[in-house]
Order: C-alpha cells, then structure tokens, then sequence
C-alpha cells in the first residue's frame, strides 16, 4: 500500500515530467512531419519544445534538464553519441567553465570586495542608484569586450553585496534577483554597442560585405546602435526595480560591513597584485587574442595561471564552480548546432516569413517585423551569434536597405532574455544558484516588449536623421 502512495505521490510530482515524455514520444512516433521538413529536424524541434515545458515547469533540476537535451539527441536517431559529445564541448564551453572558475579565484583573494566598494563610492549607499549603477557599467563595459567577460567579472562583486545585506541571500531575493540581473541584462543589452561587442556583430559586418551592401566603420556602428543601448539603461533599472521590488532601500549596513572587511584586509598586498596582474592579462588575452585562439583557451589559461601560482586550490575551484551550468550550457549549444545543421532552424524561418507575408503587403514593414521577430524568437534558442549566423541572409534576401535591417537583426539578437540558457550573461549569473529559472520569465517579457518598442523608436525616429 505504502508503495502505491508512493508511486502515486511521485507521479503528482513529476506530472510535467511526465507529460513532456509522452508528447515527445507521440509527436516522434505518430506526428508525420511537415513535407518541407525533414525527420531529424522535427524531432530537433521536438525535443526543443520537450525542454521548454521542463524549464517553464521545474519537475527537474536544470542541469538533468540539459543531460535529456543531450541523450534525446542519440534516442530519437538525430545524431550519433560521438557527434553529440562533439557539439556538447567545443570554446564557447570552455569560456564559462573558466570564466566561473576565474571567479572563484578572484573572491578567493578578496578582490571582490574592493572593487564592490570602489562601485559603491560612485553610486553612493541607495539601492536604486546601486542597481543602476551595476546595470550602466555592465552595459557600457559589454560594449567594447564582450557579455561573457563583464558578467564573468561583475557577478563576483555582485554576490559580495548580497552577502553582507543579509547572512541568508534568500532573505533578500527581490534585493539578490535584481543586483545579478542587472549584471546579466546590463551585459547584455550593452553587447550590441560596438562591432567589438559580440561575435554576431562582425558577423553581420562580413554579410554586408559578401551581399555587396557596403561597409559600416566602428564609429558608425556606434552612431547608428549607440542610443539604443544608453536607452536601455534606464528601461532595464525600471524593469528590474518593478520586477524584483529590494527588501532594502539602502545598503548602509551592508556598506558599512563591506568598508570594515576592506580596512580590515589592509592595503593591497603581493598576492592580490598577482591576482589582478594575472587578470588583466587575461582580460587583455580576451580583447586582442580571442581570434587566434579562442575566449574559452584563454580562460582555461588564466585558471591554470592561478594554479600555477598557488593564488587558489583546485580543491576550492572544485568546491565551488558550478558544473550543473556547464552542463547546461553545453547541451543549449548542442541542440542548437543540431537546429542549424538539420535545417530546423532554416524552416522555422521560412514559417514565419510565410504566415507574415499573408497578413503585411509592405515589403519595408514585412523585412523589419521578420527581422525583430524571427530574431528576438530564434535568439532565445540558439546562440546570438547562431541565430544571425542563420537569420541574417534570409532577410537581407527580402531586399529594402541591406544596412538598416542588418542593425535589426543584430540587435534584436540581443533579445535572448527568457531563459538561463538564452544569454551567457544569464547563464553565468544562473550559475550562483540564487535565481530561478521563472525569473528570466518574469522580468523577460518586459525586457522583450520594451526592447522591441526602443527599437522601433530608434528606427523611426533616430535613423532618418543620420
């Protein structure tokens, strides 16, 4: 009896669990696919959808939710076990598996806590100037080297504060949601900026090139893309106090706890210059040498540099990374390589661009909307650089300016805020295990329509000007 109730009581629990597995076997073993589409990209987007019911839902933790995006690969015959471990591990994985380890190291030296106060006496103790403050200088810093680095490099301090507003994070979950979400959306809104800024924009820089529709220098870049990001700032500070409403106005204690920590460690010592010596140069790695070799190479350098040194313990890089991030982040990447090279991803662009082409006559109208939609939809699936990677030639194809709907598409693949997985910024952050994975919703689909609406905005009202 006792074992029926069990069985029962286990079923109530992971009913989703459940539910997702039956969808996908009816889908995969009744649905016949659309002509146009072939086995393996159907069941590509299957598992897709599989995956989203289990994160929206949490019947399981999402690291076993990347571990079935990665075996439904080999169970439902899209691929073999060798090629799905091959597209699980490639740079991008590499990246933030050093990048959470250099974080480590860093808190490891205390570094963390100096630059937490050197932000502090910028925004003063408010917590509302604090939050805008992390937001702006993840934005303006994601600029010129990248989401990945800044939100690598702010998450830290933004854990430092949150450790000295109260012993119990959980305690402050509006004041914790809303600090390391303005690292990752402040990244990731601030990625867009400049060519430099993320891998997508010199991706859509080469295909201006290739579809002969002339060239675009740094600066106007930033002139045409530049007030989009600034303002975002301001939008995403909103969004974020609205979303996740601070317990405390102000962090005086916490301020105060912090400066104590501070005096109390003296004056930077020769460990701690090591520490940042060793960083810059791998910031500097980051910025000049990612195209030879790699952001994730260089990470993994970095780590081994602090070995190397004795500046950390593998020992507490073992303790204390986050793997289950790993994981996740390594199965979005594969599912997505699977999306591409199936030619799911193509098809689901053709659907959208034939289901607008009914209801919009101008053509203007139609590139844009399938541009920002397509986009901001597919970045939420597969990787930034993917998604224009993929997106790109099929509407620069639908004619119009070649120029100004190249600026869309990059921009709007910047969208990806809905999930852990959609952005790197929101992986790493996801990694401190104090979000959950319906706060990406919560916040995202405000960050989505406004973002969308600050887009048509700069191109009515900003790009006839220039």
């Amino acid at each position: 009896m006792n074992s029926y109730i069990d069985v029962l009581f286990w079923m109530r629990q992971k009913k989703w669990l459940l539910i997702a597995l039956f969808y996908g076997m009816a889908m995969h073993h009744i649905v016949t696919p659309p002509p146009d589409l072939n086995q393996a990209a159907f069941d590509a987007l299957v598992i897709i959808s599989m995956a989203l019911i289990l994160i929206i839902t949490e019947p399981l933790p999402l690291p076993a939710i990347a571990m079935f995006m990665l075996f439904m690969q080999v169970v439902l015959g899209i691929d073999t076990a060798n090629n799905v471990a091959s597209s699980f591990m490639n740079d991008a994985v590499f990246f933030i598996m050093g990048s959470l380890m250099l974080a480590v190291a860093i808190v490891s030296q205390g570094l963390d806590k100096r630059l937490a106060l050197a932000i502090i006496r910028v925004t003063g103790h408010k917590t509302w100037r604090i939050i805008a403050g992390f937001t702006a200088i993840s934005a303006l810093l994601s600029s010129f080297i990248g989401e990945h680095t800044v939100a690598a490099m702010m998450m830290p301090v933004g854990l430092t504060l949150v450790r000295y507003a109260h012993k119990d994070p959980r305690k402050v979950a509006g004041l914790t949601a809303a600090l390391l979400f303005s690292i990752a959306y402040g990244a990731t809104i601030g990625s867009i900026g400049t060519p430099s800024g993320g891998g997508r924009n010199v991706i859509m820089m080469n295909y201006w090139a290739e579809f002969g529709a002339g060239s675009v220098s740094y600066l106007e870049w930033m002139k045409y893309v530049y007030p989009m990001v600034l303002v975002q700032i301001p939008i995403t500070v909103l969004i974020l106090l609205w979303t996740f409403k601070p317990e405390q106005s102000n962090l005086d204690s916490a301020v105060r706890k912090l400066v104590i920590e501070v005096a109390r460690a003296g004056k930077v010592k020769g460990r701690e210059w090591l520490a940042i010596i060793l960083f810059v140069l791998v910031f500097l790695g980051w910025v000049f040498l990612s195209e030879s070799f790699g952001l994730g190479i260089i990470a993994l350098l970095g780590v081994f540099l602090y070995l190397a040194f004795g500046l950390v313990e593998w020992s507490e890089l073992n303790r204390k990374t986050n793997w289950g991030v790993i994981l996740l982040f390594g199965s979005a990447i594969s599912i997505g390589i699977q999306m591409n090279e199936t030619g799911a991803a193509q098809w689901i662009a053709q659907v959208i661009i034939h289901n607008l082409g009914q209801v919009i006559d101008n053509p203007a109208v139609l590139q844009g909307s399938v541009s920002v939609l397509l986009t901001g939809i597919m970045s939420n699936i597969l990787s930034s650089s993917a998604t224009v990677a993929v997106v790109g030639p099929i509407v620069l194809d639908l004619g119009g300016d070649q120029i100004l709907i190249g600026f869309m598409t990059a921009i709007a693949s910047a969208f990806g805020y809905f999930t852990a997985v959609a952005a790197p910024a929101c992986t790493i952050i996801y990694s401190s295990g104090l979000v959950k994975s319906k706060d990406f919703l919560r916040a995202g689909w405000k960050m989505g329509v406004l973002s969308v609406v600050s887009l048509l905005g700069l191109s009515l009202l900003w790009w006839p000007l220039l």
